[in-house]
């Protein structure tokens, strides 16, 4: 779940694909394919595609008119389809997008004046953070893959992260090293965790790893890595980063293995010295095997200490880490780059000073690795690593973390963020530009404008851009989408993040547990006052403006698919806002002692809850239902089902498997189902004990409440079934009732 991704609403029609008469190559063919995929078939003799030299220096497409046809000319499968992208955004208004594309094709097609040449200033176009293949992607088989590298191919993406299917090949690596299957599934972690698992965080944390779920991932990774090279992108698979499994220790006594320190207050895994010989040994087998299964574009990722430490911050020891990492790469593959994400340096920057950031990158030969600046439109490290010490590296936004269900990213900033970076003195080693999103599908238009760039750096007029963005998202000349996707650029695509929403994380009340927040939040309180009365962090105004705009439009664009999810979007972003006002309330009727104020203020929240339930069932992107469906499709049986169930539930909602565990509510979701069988109980039980505390006028116990909340989200987690995975009711008319009923909210 979480994409019906480019789910194409086809508008118009009319002709069949004709191939140029040059020869018939891989590009061509792959090329073709992608378009067979996404037009109708009627217009595909509209198009004629060719090759461009491959060995141009830089990624190019060409597109001509001729002959009542549009000729399409690359370098490559994915400058092919950057190509196509160009023309159905400049002349059909129309859009591709990773949630619900739409494409209308006049007939007949628009004529090009003259012919038209673009050219990426950027040899790379990243794609993916590890923990999208836990949060949106785990779930994920052949049809959702082939439809987002379709999608990927389109905005131009050519290095797309691509690591499924691994633990085969660790599984062969250490059973040819003499672990037994036993040992590895103490070592191997539940699907949903694997990221944190490749990361090095986490080991065993939600197995063992049916043996099963190995074998079709890495089926699974052998189509995806055909599709992604026949279209002309170089994947980036995973490279060794020293995380090895405990029971290595009893097979290499003398082996330097050390244990990192404690990540999210789970036990800190093993960590295999890069000076031992043991180190290179394996991360050769490991790098040869992969590429026997998977074949390989040289490209490696290894984040040896992403959010944990090295034991050391001698900079000659990092100096060895990084130098043993390489060194173990290259032994197997002499061409091999080494790709890395910059988090460390920003997440962990008060170990990561320059003399020990220098010392790690310049052990690497230059050129020879390139990082990843993940936070650029909030916190970028470039500017504050002399960029990365002279090695290449690629301008990201990150903009969702934990796949949180919001609508959320500056688009202004991410603009100003990268212009900065373009234009700085001693930038010559910037090579790209990407997006690492941690979760993806819920705020498209962050991708879309991003990689918009990859293929033109100047500056927009981000007002224009957006009402133009608005018109194309659902194929209308409508002035009114145009109005509101601008209300939107002024309300949530005004900020650059948002902080966990009080509906789903713990319930609490600000008097007893002062909200925290880790250093990538924006907020670090909320306040319910007289300029800001609603304490959101937008212009809630904005935003209930959109959402009327929006409805005007029903009657013509109803039957859209990205209208509809739009519109759920937006009025579940809305009603979601309002529990800062609603919880503030139920707090001071607390603090009033008035058994009857608490119950009113409590019976208010709780209806949001269940209007946001209703609002949500209507789309399936929101459906927690079709997220367990999808999990449950890959066991072979009951008690695999099942399993695979517990993990997709698991890693929503409590992320640990335990009840006492720290990381509750960090990847939590407004989803349908969320909202009524795990969100509202929670609440629920707090306006009770509350109740409780006046009416015997003892003090609350929040330790009392959360050890009962514990066991009731537990519980959860290890339930099954009773949640729909199927729509039910309209978006237009949930939207409008809504609207209706909390609009005295936003009008006051």
């Amino acid at each position: 779940m979480n994409l019906p991704t480019l789910c194409f609403t086809l508008i118009a029609f009319s002709v069949s694909l004709s191939i140029s008469s040059q020869a018939k190559t891989d590009t061509i063919g792959s090329s073709k394919a992608l378009l067979e995929r996404m037009l109708p078939k009627e217009r595909l003799g509209d198009f004629a595609l060719e090759a461009l030299p491959a060995d141009s220096d830089s990624d190019a497409f060409e597109l001509e008119s001729r002959d009542g046809k549009l000729i399409i000319r690359g370098n490559n499968g994915v400058a092919i389809a950057s190509g196509l992208n160009w023309f159905l955004t400049k002349h059909c208004n129309s859009q591709v997008s990773m949630t619900y594309s739409t494409i209308d094709l006049p007939d007949p097609l628009p004529t090009l004046k003259e012919k038209v040449r673009v050219e990426s200033p950027f040899d790379y176009r990243y794609f993916f953070n590890y923990c999208t293949y836990g949060y949106s992607m785990p779930w994920w088989g052949w049809e959702r893959w082939e439809e987002m590298i379709d999608y990927m191919a389109c905005m131009g993406v050519n290095m797309p992260l691509a690591t499924i299917g691994q633990e085969a090949v660790w599984r062969e690596v250490y059973r040819e090293l003499g672990m037994s299957d036993e040992q590895l599934d103490e070592f191997f972690v539940g699907p949903a965790h694997l990221p944190w698992g490749w990361m090095g965080n986490i080991d065993g944390l939600g197995g063992p790893l049916p043996q099963d779920w190995i074998d079709q991932r890495a089926k699974l990774q052998v189509k995806v890595l055909e599709r992604m090279r026949a279209l002309g992108m170089k994947p980036v698979l995973q490279g060794f980063t020293g995380h090895v499994p405990i029971h290595l220790r009893e097979l290499f006594p003398d082996a330097d293995i050390v244990k990192i320190h404690d990540w999210a207050g789970i036990p800190g895994t093993q960590f295999l010295s890069p000076e031992d010989p043991l180190f290179s040994r394996i991360g050769t087998m490991f790098i040869k095997k992969q590429t026997e299964m998977f074949g390989t574009d040289h490209y490696y990722d290894a984040d040896c200490f992403i959010e944990v430490d090295p034991p050391s911050s001698d900079p000659e020891y990092l100096a060895k880490v990084s130098k043993g990492v390489f060194d173990s790469m290259t032994a197997a593959d002499p061409e091999a780059v080494w790709v890395m994400q910059g988090w460390f340096f920003f997440f962990r920057s008060e170990f990561w000073k320059p003399e020990q950031g220098r010392a790690f990158l310049e052990a690497i030969p230059e050129g020879r690795v390139i990082m990843l600046d993940l936070y650029g439109e909030r916190n970028p490290v470039w500017d504050k690593t002399e960029a990365f010490y002279g090695q290449p590296w690629i301008w990201n936004v990150i903009c969702n973390e934990d796949q949180k269900v919001n609508m959320s990213g500056d688009l202004d900033i991410m603009q100003r963020n990268f212009l900065e970076a373009w234009k700085a003195e001693g930038k010559n080693g910037l090579k790209g530009i990407g997006t690492i999103p941690e979760g993806v599908g819920y705020n498209p238009v962050v991708q879309d404008f991003i990689y918009s760039r990859g293929w033109d750096v100047s500056e927009v007029d981000m007002k224009q851009w957006v009402a133009d963005y608005g018109e194309r998202r659902y194929a209308t000349e409508n002035p009114k989408a145009s109005e509101a996707w601008q209300a939107l650029l002024g309300s949530v695509y005004g900020r650059t993040r948002v902080e966990w929403n009080p509906l789903i994380i713990t319930p609490q009340l600000q008097i007893f547990n002062p909200i925290e927040e880790d250093i990538r939040l924006v907020r670090k309180d909320i306040r319910i006052t007289e300029e800001n009365p609603l304490g959101t962090d937008f212009d809630a105004k904005q935003l209930y403006k959109a959402s009327g705009t929006l409805l005007d439009l029903a009657d013509e664009l109803k039957d859209v698919e990205s209208y509809r999810f739009d519109l759920v979007n937006v009025h579940r972003e809305m009603l979601s806002g309002l529990c800062f006002v609603m919880i503030d309330d139920l707090t001071k009727a607390y603090q009033s002692g008035d058994a009857t104020k608490l119950k009113a203020a409590g019976g208010r929240l709780l209806g949001l809850f269940d209007d946001l339930e209703k609002l949500t069932g209507t789309e399936e992107m929101f459906l927690l239902g079709d997220w367990i469906e999808e999990a449950r499709s890959w066991g072979k049986t009951k008690e695999e089902k099942d399993y695979y169930e517990w993990n997709a539930r698991t890693i929503v909602t409590i992320w640990q498997p335990w009840p006492e565990g720290g990381l509750r509510d960090y990847a939590g979701k407004q989803w349908n189902g969320l909202f009524g069988s795990y969100y509202r109980p929670r609440w629920a039980l707090l306006v009770e004990m509350l109740n409780d505390s006046i009416e015997s006028g003892k003090d609350f116990d929040p330790q009392a409440y959360d050890k009962k909340l514990r066991a009731m989200d537990y519980k959860w987690t290890r339930s099954t079934g009773g949640i729909a995975s199927e729509p039910t009711g309209d978006p237009v008319e949930e939207s409008r009732r809504v609207r209706e009923k909390y609009g005295h909210y936003f009008t006051k």
